[in-house]
């Protein structure tokens, strides 16, 4: 009988996420749905990571729809699955046991079968609540281990306590590493222990998570029997292409056992994202490995991917077509039917240079795009690049991205050496650009540390691999100590009466309420437009004469920024485009320098705006959720 391989298919969420910064709107999914619903995947990613988030800030849609509607279309003909990051769920602190709880039981109530959790510290007490809660409900929990690289030799990590002042923390040079002896973190025992404590919890299958690319064949070829092996559980196997591994790690996965394998299909596939199935599928039956999949159908989704590529080419990451090819119809060239021959022969003989150099030529003839060398080099996450050239580009200071990378490294190690997934990556890749923009004005490296960074320093998102400088911790964080995040502090969103709109609440039920307790800065503004029209589809039904609806809060703020009020006193200004978060302060309160006047959310980091005059509050020109360009100005006081 021959072995049969699993497939999940990450097409409409890591697919078009890593190739289209999550743009594909819900027209567009459903223009695929009805093939998928044959084409017989074990199970396809559709939710979680950037989707709840993007589809409200991008495409002003419900996050629940999106999940719904493709739970109605599919049906069980493949597993709805998604991606969590353990407590922290989808925001950036961890969250109580009765928000998971909730989440939980929406998700599966809406359609999901699978939740892949995972936690960015690779803390696995921070997973046990999405375990328990994803379990009560029905669902099954996979949990992943986030693959990472150690620091370069020449970067050494941070293994124990040193003491130091404030002349070397804030130095305006880079400081010397503080060990000079380099002791690996990351090995084969650290990842198979934490995948034994997931299963320990009751995990129903495990993934290895390489986020980055950054896996290399030859640790494949060793992970994969180990965890085979130890964990009596069916393995999955996830990575991307950015730096060149992702094909032959994954032709590696499939010889040395794993259960299920992650991929894209064809249109979407390779670059920043996973490889290609149709290549997966060609392996597969030269090694005479079983794939229960409708290749037939999978041909009409990829001609739809086409047309839709092409609509959202504005957002295309790649910009590169690979050639047309259906594994069904089209020949192989002998020259590239060889490569493949080749690509497998090399797994055999554990032959990692000639691995890659077929699956070079295999992917070079398809034109998928050659392996990033930035990103290879820099032993980061290709998003995490993307979104620092992004933060830079809002400040046109994209010339000091160079300097920015060299400090990823140092950043990471004070850091307490997280590994570079979301949100950790994003917290390491805004602090390394803060620092770099710090250093080229003169001031200090750490400057201004975003909330998240001080938070992950100071202990709150959880255990890191290894511990943080005590003496760094008190200069950033204001603590020697360790000081883990109390959920019993955790403070519900505000869910104001919109009197505006007839009285009703912002979240109008519990789906809602989640919405605002996971992305305050997006679904404040997206629930006030829902329940504006509402209110407005309300009152022209019941007006005979259609009566005109008086203009909005909203679009009164939008000509109040156009032509703003004489100045009276001193304006605060928007220090860098983003989203209001949270406004501290009342017209009419008294209030000192540096004292906290609102949250600003830019770049997915919460930003603490402060005073900088004392005085009275006498106006202020924003509210929660709103949009703010650089500039803009946010309160002011006289």
């Amino acid at each position: 009988m021959n072995r049969k391989l699993l497939i999940r298919d990450l097409t409409l969420r890591d697919g078009q996420q890593s190739a289209f910064a999550t743009r594909m709107n819900q027209s567009q999914v459903d223009k695929v749905l009805p093939y998928y619903k044959d084409a017989n995947f074990y199970a396809m990613e559709v939710w979680g990571g950037a989707v709840p988030d993007s589809v409200m800030r991008f495409l002003d849609e419900n996050p629940w729809d999106r999940l719904e509607k493709i739970d109605h279309a599919v049906g069980d003909a493949s597993k709805l699955t998604a991606l969590s990051r353990g407590r922290n769920l989808y925001g950036y602190a961890p969250y109580p046991d009765e928000i998971i709880d909730g989440f939980f039981k929406n998700a599966v109530a809406s359609g999901l079968n699978i939740m892949r959790i995972f936690d960015a510290l690779n803390d696995v007490n921070n997973i046990k609540s999405s375990v328990k809660y994803i379990k009560k409900y029905g669902g099954m929990a996979d949990c992943a281990v986030c693959y990472t690289v150690d620091p370069k030799p020449e970067e050494p990590v941070r293994t124990g306590p040193k003491k130091r002042g404030l002349l070397g923390l804030f130095s305006k040079k880079e400081e010397a590493p503080v060990e000079s002896t380099y002791k690996p973190v990351f090995t084969d025992e650290y990842f198979l222990n934490k995948a034994r404590q997931m299963r320990d919890l009751g995990a129903d299958m495990i993934t290895i998570k390489d986020m980055s690319g950054l896996i290399p064949p030859s640790r494949v070829a060793k992970l994969i029997p180990l965890f085979k092996k130890e964990l009596n559980l069916p393995i999955d196997f996830h990575t991307h292409c950015t730096p060149g591994f992702g094909l032959g790690a994954v032709l590696t996965a499939i010889m040395h056992g794993a259960d299920i394998v992650d991929t894209v299909i064809w249109n979407f596939a390779g670059g920043p994202a996973a490889p290609a199935l149709e290549l997966i599928y060609v392996f597969c039956k030269k090694l005479g490995i079983e794939l229960d999949v409708n290749m037939e159908a999978v041909a009409k989704i990829n001609e739809k991917l086409l047309d839709i590529r092409h609509e959202l080419e504005p957002y295309d990451a790649i910009k590169q077509f690979p050639k047309p090819y259906n594994p069904l119809t089209d020949e192989l060239p002998p020259e590239v039917d060889k490569q493949f021959n080749l690509a497998i022969e090399a797994v055999e003989n554990g032959d990692e240079a000639a691995l890659l150099n077929a699956c070079y030529t295999i992917e070079s003839h398809f034109n998928f795009p050659a392996p990033d060398e930035r990103v290879k080099d820099a032993e980061i996450p290709g998003g995490m690049y993307t979104n620092m050239v992004a933060q830079l580009k809002q400040f046109n200071s994209e010339n000091i991205l160079p300097e920015a990378m060299k400090l990823i490294p140092s950043v990471r190690r004070d850091a307490g050496l997280p590994p570079l997934v979301t949100p950790t990556s994003q917290i390491v890749g805004v602090q390394a650009v803060n620092s770099a923009m710090n250093l080229k004005s003169g001031r200090p490296k750490y400057a201004n540390a975003s909330n998240q960074f001080v938070a992950l320093v100071k202990g709150e998102y959880g255990e890191t691999p290894v511990p943080v400088d005590p003496e760094f911790r008190f200069e950033i964080a204001g603590t020697h100590e360790e000081v883990a995040y109390d959920t019993s502090t955790y403070k519900r969103q505000e869910n104001p009466v919109l009197e505006e709109y007839g009285g009703v609440t912002l979240a109008t039920d519990e789906k809602d309420q989640l919405l605002l307790e996971l992305f305050p800065a997006v679904a404040t503004g997206y629930l006030r437009k829902r329940r504006q029209e509402e209110w407005e589809a309300k009152q022209a039904a019941s007006s005979a004469e259609g009566e005109k609806q008086a203009a909005s809060p909203v679009a009164a703020r939008s000509d109040q920024d156009e032509t703003p009020d004489e100045v009276q006193g001193h304006r605060v200004i928007c220090p860098m485009p983003g989203n209001i978060l949270e406004v501290v302060v009342k017209e009419g309160d008294e209030i000192k320098k540096g004292e906290n006047i609102l949250i600003l959310e830019a770049m997915k980091m919460e930003n603490d705006i402060t005073a900088e005059v004392s005085g009275k509050v006498h106006r202020i020109f924003v509210q929660p959720g709103e949009a703010v360009r650089e500039g803009a100005p946010l309160v002011e006081i006289v």
